[in-house]
């Protein structure tokens, strides 16, 4: 079950990891790596393909107020993909670092959607609490996939490499 199809939450945002298609995890692996990120994070729906690779799953992090849905695409969408965020970003990179991990990019096949979801909380008057949210769980999920994959984190919305 996505968290769209849950009214306790509210997507906020879309963010990429984009990665050789080859450096794809296992499911098991990747839920031993976000098990050891933090204690209270309750990892659910958990789908892997027939070879045992990540296809889902998702993240609740309820100290942060937020989950994440994370999704396994690969193949021609995300090779145009790629080409379409490279002419993007392209005009934008001015570090030599940045270039080269731009070049890297082209070569991607694979990737994460890290779907970004805040919980509501009623504060009992009818009225929903605001600023509640905590990023944390979702950079530390996205950096942790950038290590796991060899990958580049991008935020599409922004057009920019984290």
């Amino acid at each position: 079950m996505s968290m769209f199809e849950n009214d306790q939450y509210r997507w906020r945002e879309t963010y990429f990891v984009l990665f050789s298609s080859a450096d794809a995890p296992t499911v098991t692996k990747l839920q031993q790596i976000l098990q050891t990120l933090n204690d209270r994070f309750v990892l659910t729906n958990v789908r892997a393909d027939s070879d045992g690779h990540a296809e889902s799953l998702t993240v609740l992090a309820p100290d942060d107020f937020a989950a994440l849905d994370i999704c396994y695409v690969d193949g021609e969408e995300v090779r145009e993909q790629v080409s379409l965020l490279y002419d993007d970003l392209k005009p934008t990179v001015s570090e030599a670092a940045e270039r080269h991990r731009l070049e890297q990019m082209k070569q991607y096949d694979a990737r994460f959607d890290v779907l970004h979801f805040e919980q509501l909380t009623d504060m009992g008057d009818g009225d929903e609490a605001d600023e509640m949210l905590d990023p944390s769980a979702l950079l530390l999920v996205l950096d942790t996939l950038v290590k796991l994959t060899g990958g580049i984190a991008v935020d599409p919305q922004a057009g920019a490499m984290l």
